[in-house]
């Protein structure tokens, strides 16, 4: 006989307050494909569908919205009796900067399971736009973060690599409009210095039309039709087309996302910490790479 298991639970659970199979596949680190099979598993077990598919996002049924509770209940219980056996003596302050973009939810996951895994050790998030984190580092104004570099020092703990490229709304073609309207980061960063370097080497007319701390601020602008922007490539969706050498647009770097700490100090927080992250991000093996 078939049973409800935790995981099939969890993963109903992740779908169902993301909204979507997309948003909800990320939150528990699997594939869509993989996500989609384990919900077609539940429903199998059950007997009736648990979500209605509409557009790009997914609504409960009568059988998930009672089945929501449930999982919510089970997993909790799940999670405190975990936190209960697996807790430890680790105690302590530690300061963290985490980045304000698609990689944050990630992250945010991370820094729950560290308070759960360490309850007494006392945590200071930070959540800003990283340009600002190597400094408050060498500071001492943070213990650790993680941050996004065009060009990181050799030996780097570089987390992940990413493609940064200009974007512009698929429902609205702003290539025709003299200037450009843009879309920048409102604060002193690599990525801005690289657009307006890029924008300059155009030789045509650009005004920047809409500026945010964020990178959420940003992909809303382009998605809107406002303007024209430069982002990662996980910020791509369906409503959003990257604009290629035809268009008049060059190739631009790549984003490397580093882990970072205190110069000065590695404390058995600041250490179980990097121990964490870096296990999330698949790099539990190794102490650090060259930054390429």
């Amino acid at each position: 006989m078939d049973h409800l298991s935790s995981d099939l639970l969890r993963t109903f659970l992740a779908v169902a307050e993301a909204g979507s199979v997309t948003e909800g596949a990320a939150r528990v680190y699997r594939s869509q494909s993989a996500v989609s099979l384990q919900i077609r598993k539940l429903e199998d077990i059950v007997g009736r569908s648990v979500f209605d598919r509409h557009g790009r996002g997914v609504v409960l049924t009568d059988a998930g919205e009672r089945l929501l509770p449930v999982a919510r209940d089970v997993t909790r219980k799940l999670d405190a009796t975990l936190r209960e056996l697996t807790s430890d003596d680790l105690h302590g302050k530690l300061r963290l900067g985490i980045p304000d973009d698609q990689t944050k939810d990630r992250l945010s996951r991370i820094v729950a399971e560290f308070a759960q895994s360490h309850p007494l050790v006392d945590l200071d998030v930070t959540c800003a736009l990283s340009a600002g984190f190597p400094d408050a580092l060498a500071s001492g104004a943070l213990d650790i973060a993680i941050f996004e570099v065009a060009h990181p020092e050799p030996g780097a703990d570089v987390l992940q690599e990413e493609r940064t490229c200009w974007m512009m709304s698929h429902h609205h073609d702003l290539l025709l409009h003299d200037p450009l309207p843009i879309a920048l980061f409102d604060r002193d960063c690599w990525w801005r210095d690289a657009a307006l370097g890029a924008l300059g080497s155009m030789g045509r007319p650009f005004r920047i039309v809409y500026s945010s701390q964020s990178v959420a601020g940003v992909a809303a602008a382009i998605e809107a039709g406002i303007a024209i922007g430069l982002l990662g490539t996980s910020s791509m969706t369906e409503d959003l087309r990257k604009l290629e050498p035809e268009d008049g647009f060059c190739d631009m770097p790549v984003s490397h996302l580093v882990l970072g700490s205190r110069p000065d100090d590695m404390t058995p927080p600041i250490h179980a910490m990097r121990t964490a992250i870096r296990r999330a991000f698949g790099a539990g093996g190794q102490v650090s790479r060259n930054a390429r």
